[in-house]
This record gives structure tokens, sequence and C-alpha cells, in this order.
């Protein structure tokens, strides 16, 4: 008879948007981030963690040991929901934050953030990638969030970019150095990935209008790769059903068509399911969508739900005994300084809000 154990069974919500340098200010984030009872996690429950990642934040007044105003701004948006931020990571204009629910915190360890960039030739962070890993629930899991180079004729250096990010973004943790050495892996941003061929802005504005979207998803530069094996081919991807997210004329929703419409910011994730005997990994993709609610920038921002399941089949195991398997047993907790963040990041939200 076999016998079937869960180890984990998360809801993680993923969230991508540049946000065109805008303050978070007037922005109201509970709909993005599905507060209003309308969360595609199963019974409907709020998720177990929150990965967001944003391009083109603001460094106007970037400040070396304060956190970002969105990152203020989504903690005083989970604060009254036992959220506790986890890590945050920057590069110039990108930027990831991670926040959990209390209760998982004392299964997350190692936790490290890292950074790599790509902009002139690597000299310059306006893009690149940030983002954080860690052992989650005795698994290795990492987030990226990335900003590749933009315009229709810049393929050529999205790849390059694409291939910087997995050369050069290195960790420390044993067993876990690079980003596809990880069991599971999402990877999300603005992606700056745009159509093939010679339509014209009105003619793709058309078929959109139309909702001929698996059409134009067959001029999808990124489809294109991954079926070729250039890039992002070891990653899945649910299909759009969405319209294309770029380019809006800001606080509208009619698309600039001094640009082409392009899906360019994009959510996708890698499960490797089979390397540990008697133990099964999924994440189960339960939504990916766009919010055209939010007309803040010329980009509008997309979420994806996974349900990530850990199984454990005919035997007894912990996630501490999964995480000496997976990590070695000579791995360090990083835990000890979330509380600390938590309680950091809440007095300066609520000191945002108040301005």
């Amino acid at each position: 008879m076999v016998t079937t154990t869960a180890i984990a069974d998360l809801c993680i919500f993923l969230v991508t948007w540049n946000v065109g340098t805008h303050s978070p200010r007037n922005q109201e984030l509970g709909s993005l981030l599905s507060l209003n009872g309308t969360t595609n996690c199963p019974d409907n429950q709020l998720p177990d963690i929150y990965v967001i990642g944003f391009q083109e934040v603001s460094t106007t007044n970037l400040k070396i040991f304060q956190d970002d105003p969105w990152v203020l701004k989504i903690a005083s948006t989970l604060q009254d929901h036992q959220f506790v931020k986890i890590d945050s990571k920057q590069l110039q204009g990108i930027l990831i934050t991670m926040f959990a629910q209390h209760k998982h915190i004392p299964h997350m360890q190692s936790i490290e953030s890292a950074a790599t960039r790509t902009g002139l030739g690597g000299l310059w962070g306006n893009k690149g990638a940030v983002s954080i890993r860690l052992s989650l629930y005795g698994t290795g899991v990492v987030f990226v969030c990335s900003h590749l180079a933009a315009h229709d004729e810049k393929l050529k250096e999205r790849i390059e970019d694409y291939n910087q990010i997995v050369d050069n973004h290195k960790y420390s943790t044993q067993r876990y150095h690079s980003i596809f050495d990880h069991d599971v892996v999402f990877w999300f941003g603005d992606l700056n990935f745009r159509l093939s061929g010679d339509m014209t802005a009105w003619d793709v504005r058309t078929d959109v209008e139309n909702m001929r979207y698996a059409e134009l998803l067959e001029l999808d530069q990124l489809n294109m790769l991954r079926a070729k094996g250039n890039a992002f081919s070891l990653l899945e991807e649910q299909q759009p059903t969405f319209a294309p997210t770029f380019k809006f004329n800001e606080g509208t929703n009619e698309y600039n068509l001094k640009r082409r419409p392009a899906w360019c910011d994009r959510i996708l994730h890698r499960v490797q399911n089979n390397d540990y005997k008697g133990i099964t990994l999924s994440a189960k993709q339960l939504s990916y969508q766009s919010h055209m609610e939010y007309m803040l920038s010329d980009h509008k921002p997309v979420s994806a739900t996974f349900n990530y399941l850990v199984d454990v089949v005919n035997q007894t195991i912990t996630d501490e005994e999964l995480h000496e398997m997976t990590h070695g047993a000579a791995s360090t907790p990083t835990t000890s300084n979330v509380s600390f963040t938590f309680a950091f990041v809440v007095i300066v939200a609520v000191s945002f809000t108040q301005l």
C-alpha cells in the first residue's frame, strides 16, 4: 500500500511589474495582491508566500539602509495579514522582495540574495537580474527577477543578457551555487521579448482587439527561443491568455502605438521532481493574468499563482531531514534576522503611510 505525506503544501503568489520610475504613494495594492477575496489559492485562502519583482524602480532617492518605497508599500498593505518580510534585493531599478506568513519562518533556511549586471556589457545595472534563494521546507528554491535589453531589434542582446545571468549569478550555499542547481526555479520580469515579423502596431492591435492571442504568440520571440533551445528552454510557461502588457499610454488602457504591443512581462518556472528517492516536487500553476486596472506605467503588472507540493512516499521524513539531504548537514540556517527585518520594515512602513 502506498502512503503519501505532504511535507509542504504552499500557495506561492508571484508578481512582476515595470513601474516606469513612478512612486507607489497613491497606489492601492490590495487588488494586485489578491487581498480582496479573489485569490486563486486552494479554498480561496491567502497565499503563503508573496514574491514581487519590479523593474524601473526610481533610484532618485535610493538609500543604503532603507527599503525602497515599493517594499514599504507592500509591507504596509500586508501588515494586517501576518506576513513577514523575508528578504529584498535591489540592483539600481531592478527590485525583488519576498514576504511570507509568519508560520513558515521556521521552515526557511539558507536565505541568500544575488545580483548580476548586464547593462553596458555588465558594467551597468540598468539591466540584469536580482534573486532570492532559500531552503524552503528542505528544498532548494530560487526566485529570479530580471530586466533584459529593450526594443524589437535587440533580440541578440536579450539572449546575451540571459546567458550572462545564468553564467554569473552565483550563491555560496552548498550544492546550490547557480540558478539551475535549484530544485525549483521561478524566473520572471520585464523580459522585453517582442513579436517577430513585420506586422505594424495597428495590425497587432487589431488582432489583440479580436483576441487572436494564439496567432500572435506564434510570433512571440520568447516562445520561438524556447522551442529552439536558445534561451529559457529549461523553463516552462503557461501561455498567456491575456492581452499584451506593453506599451500603454500611462493612465489609460490604450496602447501607445509608437511600439508594437508585446508580451514583455512574463513568469516562467522549472521543477526538477525526480532527484530524491521517494520525494516528489511539483508546482502546479493555478493562475496567470494581467491586471488591467493598474495604469501607473506603460506596462501592466502580471501575476501567477502556484501550488507548491513536496510529497514523501512510503517513509517518514521532516523538512529538517530533507534540508540535510538536499543542502548538506553543514548548511547554516540564516533565518535569525527575519524577526528583526519584520519589526524594522513594519515600523518604517507605518511611517511611510503617514507621509
